[in-house]
Parts: structure tokens; sequence; C-alpha cells
């Protein structure tokens, strides 16, 4: 047993089964012939304990909670990890355990055939990525939506992150605003105090965004290029880290009241931009005002003698770094922001909440689109009322539906944030009647929201409205505590089928009936395989995503990507392209997969082939788990490859920057440029080496199938 927990662990586990039964430590250790002072160590994990010692002190407990404490310690651990003692699934791994010993030791016999040990060690992997889904007990809720929508007003009020304001009313902790306001993603989760942790940009990431900013600056008037509205965003630099820059550099815009009561504005970076006309004086000059050498603290923690209360000194010190007015912090690339309390009353879990960057724009981010095809991230849209489903809600899912991301009706979700009064506006479209109440606004309006993605096959997608500041936060927790049960139980789901299937396989391997008709299934299969062995070419390029991204984002977002040789948070190059691989695979393969699996559930629902129903089943997990690791080779080699063909092409980014101050059209350039980048014949080369990656996996995930098949007799 010391093999397995540690001292520590069995203490903790031995004083909440003892403090849960009632009994005091004193009254149970003289049941148990210790002193107290013993069986306080042995709680406190700092006496190791053997055997023996554990099992005596829990049947001196003799509740239901130590009987199953006391089980689980009596199990021995041979093929699947073992799992902490408080696991809520103790009993389905134990399950999924034994099974696969079963399967180990029949597989390991040397007279086993090898389509049947295909099979055993098919499910033996099967059980295990099943087992480390559940063993995984870190959850993510990552919240997505355009700026100014409301995101970050409702995680701070679902989580009781607010703090009063003079007036008595509540504030969130994090800075909330019109939209643009936080400089980068921000986590929340829960530790043993409040603090706030900074993963900073490097000095060269914070380098490139002062010539960003001194672009802006040194301007006298707005450049052609920037074809989005008038704002800082559109010349070249977004108003956050704007901000963040200038105050970092004591260059703050000021602004006061004339004696006419006029508002008097006035740039101190235009002063010096005036003492330093030239990008590159200007540039040093600005950074060398930032103090780098200094910005060096990655973390800060709540110190009473602030004398502020711990949610009003988050707040502050929050926005202190996040507006680059803390001279301890540089720019940050993320905050991390920790409090003591749980953000959702879950008890075995842990769970972290990613607040991420608003769109603007551009929804095709690479930040945002990794969190769908994350089986333990719950990937939050939050719409506006009055047009949900938002349309950057309805690309990313399409987007992920078109990237061959499955389950999104289980790891998607879809939070509309109303405002006051929206939901009573609501008219049946029927009688054009207002709605009576508030709910009755909701129920129509997710009617609406149904038929908006019902041609993306998601009109069953959780969908759930939050009033922030009328309907109350437990609404909003209840509706993320169950969309993270739903994905638990799909855990549980895929694990239980994996044991059911592999009990089958071990109770009827010997049969010659069952034989007979696992060979006639087969030779179906290895007909339908052999039907589809070719992978179907596809009228479209690796670059597609990426060109029509560079059309719908703003200049100055282009020529941020262009002048970082394609890597932006707002347009990642290898992002897109990566994207545009994985798409070319889905788009030849996907009908073939599913054409697979409607095949495999007719043959499993005729008599003929009642025996084989585990077989078919299994033969339709595995190509399904081939295809989804092809899908993510396919999309890596597509980042890969092409992205390091661009780094090594210095004479193309510099064609790209030079568009820059030609006059209006930029984008268009930039994006011929792209095209005939990829229209040449090295990279049509790339492309035909992706296709061929395509064809090798393909024909490799339909071995994997043949190889579960009995031979001909």
């Amino acid at each position: 047993m010391d093999e397995y927990w540690s001292p520590s662990e069995l203490g903790r586990h031995l004083m909440k089964v003892r403090e849960r039964s009632g009994i005091k430590q004193a009254d149970l250790a003289k049941r148990v012939s210790l002193s107290p002072a013993v069986l306080s160590r042995i709680e406190s994990g700092d006496r190791p304990v053997a055997v023996e010692e554990v099992q005596d002190i829990l049947a001196q407990l003799a509740t239901p909670e130590a009987e199953d404490l006391s089980k689980a310690l009596r199990r021995n651990w041979q093929v699947l990890p073992r799992p902490p003692l408080d696991h809520a699934d103790q009993d389905l791994l134990w399950e999924a355990e034994q099974v696969a010993r079963e399967l180990v030791a029949l597989r390991d016999q040397p007279d086993t055939p090898h389509a049947f040990e295909r099979r055993l060690s098919e499910y033996v992997d099967e059980l295990g990525r099943g087992a480390a889904m559940l063993l995984k007990r870190e959850h993510q809720i990552a919240f997505i939506g355009s700026i100014g929508v409301g995101k970050s007003t409702a995680i701070c009020k679902m989580t009781g992150l607010e703090v009063p304001k003079d007036d008595g009313t509540l504030t969130p902790v994090l800075e909330v605003g019109g939209g643009g306001i936080t400089v980068c993603e921000v986590h929340l989760r829960t530790g043993p105090e409040f603090g706030l942790i900074v993963e900073p940009k490097s000095d060269d990431e914070l380098r490139l965004d002062v010539l960003d900013l001194a672009d802006s600056i040194l301007k006298a008037t707005p450049s052609p290029e920037n074809d989005g509205p008038s704002s800082q965003e559109a010349q070249g630099v977004s108003k956050e880290v704007a901000r963040a820059l200038r105050n970092m550099s004591g260059l703050a815009i000021q602004r006061t009241k004339g004696a006419d009561g006029k508002r008097i504005t006035f740039d101190p970076a235009k002063q010096l931009a005036a003492e330093f006309p030239t990008q590159r004086e200007f540039v040093v000059e600005v950074l060398s005002r930032m103090d780098l050498h200094r910005r060096d603290k990655r973390d800060i923690w709540y110190d009473s003698s602030s004398g502020k209360s711990p949610k009003a000194w988050l707040r502050d010190m929050f926005s202190a770094i996040n507006n680059g007015k803390s001279s301890d912090f540089t720019l940050p690339r993320r905050i991390e922001v920790v409090i003591p309390d749980k953000l959702l009353q879950v008890a075995d879990l842990t769970v972290r909440f990613i607040d991420t960057k608003g769109i603007d724009r551009n929804a095709a981010r690479e930040d945002i689109e990794t969190h769908f095809d994350d089986t333990h991230t719950l990937a939050v849209l939050c719409s506006p009322f009055n047009n949900a489903p938002a349309a950057e809600a309805r690309l990313l899912l399409e987007r992920a539906k078109d990237a061959g991301v499955r389950a999104l009706d289980v790891n998607t979700a879809l939070l509309v944030l109303p405002r006051p009064s929206e939901a009573l506006a609501m008219k049946d479209d029927a009688t054009s009647i207002p709605v009576d109440s508030v709910q009755e606004g909701y129920e129509l309006k997710g009617e609406q929201i149904a038929l908006a993605l019902d041609p993306l096959g998601l009109q069953d997608l959780g969908v759930a409205f939050y009033n922030a500041n009328e309907d109350p936060a437990t609404d909003a927790q209840q509706f993320l505590l169950e969309r993270l049960n739903r994905a638990r139980a799909s855990f549980r789901t895929r694990l239980s089928e994996a044991t059911t299937g592999a009990r089958a396989l071990l109770q009827n391997h010997g049969e010659e009936r069952v034989l007979a008709v696992l060979r006639d299934a087969s030779e179906t299969l290895r007909t339908w395989a052999s039907m589809n062995a070719a992978v179907p070419a596809v009228q479209a390029h690796v670059q597609e995503s990426l060109v029509a991204q560079i059309q719908v984002a703003y200049a100055s977002t282009v020529r941020a990507a262009v002048r970082r040789e394609g890597e932006w948070p707002q347009l990642s190059y290898s992002h897109h392209i990566g994207y545009g691989a994985r798409r070319l695979a889905v788009m030849a393969l996907e009908k073939a997969v599913n054409d697979f699996a409607g095949h495999c559930k007719i043959l499993a629902s005729t008599p003929r082939y009642a025996e084989a129903t585990d077989l078919l089943t299994q033969a339709v997990r595995v190509l399904t788990t081939s295809y989804e690791e092809l899908l993510r080779k396919v999309q890596l080699m597509g980042q890969t490859v092409f992205k390091d063909a661009l780094k090594a092409d210095t004479s193309f980014w510099q064609i790209c920057v030079e568009e820059w101050g030609q006059g209006s059209g930029y984008k268009s350039r930039v994006a011929a440029h792209n095209k005939d980048w990829f229209d040449n014949e090295a990279r049509r080369k790339l492309e035909d080496e992706l296709k061929a990656l395509v064809a090798r996996e393909w024909t490799r995930a339909l071995a994997n199938v043949t190889e579960l098949l009995e031979p001909n007799a």
C-alpha cells in the first residue's frame, strides 16, 4: 500500500471519514489502542501508516464511507492508473481494471490468433483512454464573445467577485466597460488565498507592440489602409494595449478643462514624437522609459496591511496590472486571478474559468478555436439577446463543424446575456403580441435560436439566459454545472461501453457459432474498406481560411501579423493553415466515416449479425478514433511545414510590409501576395505532401479496422 498512497493522502481521507462518522479523535484512538498524538500524526500525514493499522481504524469506524475506503485500499491496480481515493468513479474504474486484466492475460498467451489479439489490444487501449478521461478532473469553462457583450460582468456576478462602491451598489472585480478593457486573456481559479499571477509578454513581443504604437502616433492623419472604424484598433494597436503601453512609459493622454469649461487634451506621446521623429528613435525612447529591467515581478498576494478588503485589493491590483500602472509588472500575456472560494459548487472537480479576449471583427482566432477540440473544456459562446445566436457564435460553430470537431452538443453551450427589458420586448411571431414575462421572452428567443442552429445540426445545443443585473447567479451556475455533469456522464458512458464490449468479447470468443457470424460480418466490413480505400479528391486548398480572414480583419491587424512573420494573436498564419489542412481532410473523409458508422449500425440491427454487434460497434469506435487522430496529425503538419516555409521566405514578408503606405486596397494587395505565394510550385508540393499524409493515415485507419476482423474460414 505504501507504493500507492502517500501518508498525507491516507491521513487526509482517514480524517475525513472519521469526522463524517461523528467520532472524536480521542475516542477513536482508544478503540484502536493508539495514543491521540499518534492518531493525530497519522491524520496529518506526519507518520507513515501500515495496511493493518488503516484497516483496523476503518473497521472501528464501521460506516459505509469507511467500508468504501477500506475496499479502495484493498484494490491492486495493474493495468489502469490508480484513481485518487476520493474519486467518485472508483467502482466504474475498478470494473474496467478487472476486465483489462483479463484482456491482457488472454492477449499475452502465445497461441492467441492475430485478429483476436488485435481486438484484445484495442480494448485495452480503449479502456485506458476512457479511464484517462475520467481520471482527469481538471475542467475549464471558456467564455467567448464579442467585445462589450458583458461576459466579464457575468463571470464576476456568478462567482461573487464584486465589491461595493461608495453608493452601496456592487461593481465587478475584473475591470469592465464598453469592451476593449482587458489587455489579455484572464484565468480564474481557486487557490489558497487572493492573488494574481502574471504570464508576461517577452521583450521582443513588447518591442513589436511599441512599434505598432509608434506607427499610430507618428502619423499625423489616419492612413487610407485603415478600412475599419475610427478607433485605436484601426490605427495599428488595440486601445487597451495602447493605454497600457502609454501608462508604462509615462505617456498617458492628459485631459483637463479650461477656464471656459471646454475639455483640453494633451498627448505627451505626440510631443515626444516631435523630439524623436523617426520610428527607431521613438521606439527606443519609449522602451527606455518603461524600465523593463525593473518590471520582473510575476505574482502578488493579498496582504491585510494594505488596509483594503481582499476583493477591493484584488480589483485595484488587477486594474493596475491590466492598465500598465504597476511599476513591478510588464505587459501581461495572461493574468491568472486566484481566489480562495470555489468558482462552482462541485465537490470532486477542479474548475477554471477563462475570460477570453473579446472578439473584434475576427472570430476565427487560435486562442478561441483551440477550446472547441478539448474534451475537458466547455466552450461557452456568449451572445447578446436581440441577435442571438450572434454571428460570431454561428461562425465559430460552423468552423468547428467544418474542422470535424465532434461532441459539440456536449462540449459547447450558448449563454445569452440579455440587458434589462430586452426579454419583455419580445413579441410572438404569429400574433405580434408582447410576452407577459421575462421567462416567456426567454422561451420565445430559445425557439428562434434552435431554428437558427438547425442548419448546423445543433438545434439541441445547450442554451441559457442570464441577465447579470436581474437574474439570480444560481441560474447561471446551475447551467454550467449541468453542462459539466453532462461531459462527465459522456466519459462514463464511453468507459462503460468499452467495458461491456470487452466482457462480451471475453465471454463469446470460443464459440464456433459466434465465430461463423464474426467471419461473415468481417467479410462485409473488409469489402467496405476495400471499396473506400482511395481518398476522394476535393476542390479546396489549405490557404482558403487564411485568405478569407485577411479580407475580414482590420488592415492594421493584417499589418501586425505581417510584421511578426504571420504569428499574431488576432491573425495567426499557422493556425489558419492548420485549420485549412484539417478542413481538407474532413471534406475528403467525413462522409466515409459517417457512412461506415451507418453501415455497421444497419448490420448490428439485423438478426443474422446479432452475435457480431460487439465487433461492429468496436470497429466504428476504432475508425472514429483513428480518424480523429488523422485530423490532428494533418492539422499539425499543415501548421508546421508551411510555418517553416513562411519563416524562411524573408522576401515574401518584405513585399507584404512594403504594401503599407501605398494607398487604399492594402488588404487586397496582401491577400494577392499570399495567393501567389501558395500558388508557387514549391508550396503546391507541400500541399501534395499533405494530401499524401492524409492518404497514408487513411490507409492506416482502415488497417486498424481490418486487423480486428476474423480471417476467412
